[in-house]
């Protein structure tokens, strides 16, 4: 399979225009213990966060610049407890063979906390329960509030909370833009695949540099 870098990204010298600090939101998806700290649910069962931890490095960067230019920043996080659990993921993990699974990014053990980078007073912030960030959540008319057009998307994992926050994102009216070196998944062939599908049929895809460059 192709690698992320060889997929079609924005020519970088036409980037600054796509990105008006004013309309654009960068988005931040769960980068949180569970799922990226070595000692979280994910890291505790031996997964390798090389991949991961790349992309918070080229995260840290983004949020730096976007701060500087006054692009809005939007921090999603799942945040979940026993009696809020989704029937629908209760009855899934116990037809797996996996009763139970559903527990994580708790409040009660620190799960559900950042890990790396957080917001600050004025930034958006939402919790959720599953993967779509604006599903059950206040996060369109946060975005629209602010005269939000373009969602500039970041963290993990591309095939899973990403994928699935971009799409409805586009459905609701929004320019989409991944950032291929700044999202991760926990599989290569995952997260390349993501990008290819999503690039395909609703976003266009970005990279750290030219978006530091656009911002810049």
């Amino acid at each position: 399979m192709a690698e992320a870098a060889d997929l079609p990204h924005v020519a970088p010298d036409a980037l600054a225009a796509m990105l008006p600090a004013e309309t654009t939101a960068l988005v931040v998806v769960d980068i949180q213990k569970d799922f990226a700290a070595p000692d979280g649910l994910v890291g505790g069962f031996g997964q390798d966060m090389t991949t991961v931890e790349a992309a918070i490095d080229r995260i840290e960067e983004l949020i730096a610049a976007a701060r500087k230019a006054g692009v809005t920043l939007a921090f999603m996080r799942v945040v979940t407890h026993p009696d809020t659990d989704p029937a629908v993921l209760k009855t899934l993990m116990v037809r797996r063979g996996q009763e139970g699974g559903e527990a994580i990014c708790r409040t009660d053990n620190g799960g559900a906390d950042y890990y790396r980078v957080k917001p600050e007073p004025g930034d958006i912030e939402i919790d959720k329960l599953m993967f779509d960030s604006f599903h059950g959540t206040d996060f369109d008319e946060q975005l629209k509030w602010r005269g939000i057009e373009t969602l500039v998307m970041t963290g993990i994992t591309t095939d899973c909370c990403v994928d699935s926050t971009a799409r409805t994102g586009f459905h609701n009216g929004y320019n989409i833009f991944l950032v291929s070196d700044a999202c991760a998944a926990y599989e290569p062939d995952l997260h390349t695949g993501t990008l290819n599908v999503l690039e395909k049929n609703l976003a266009l895809l970005t990279s750290t540099d030219a978006v530091l460059k656009a911002w810049g």
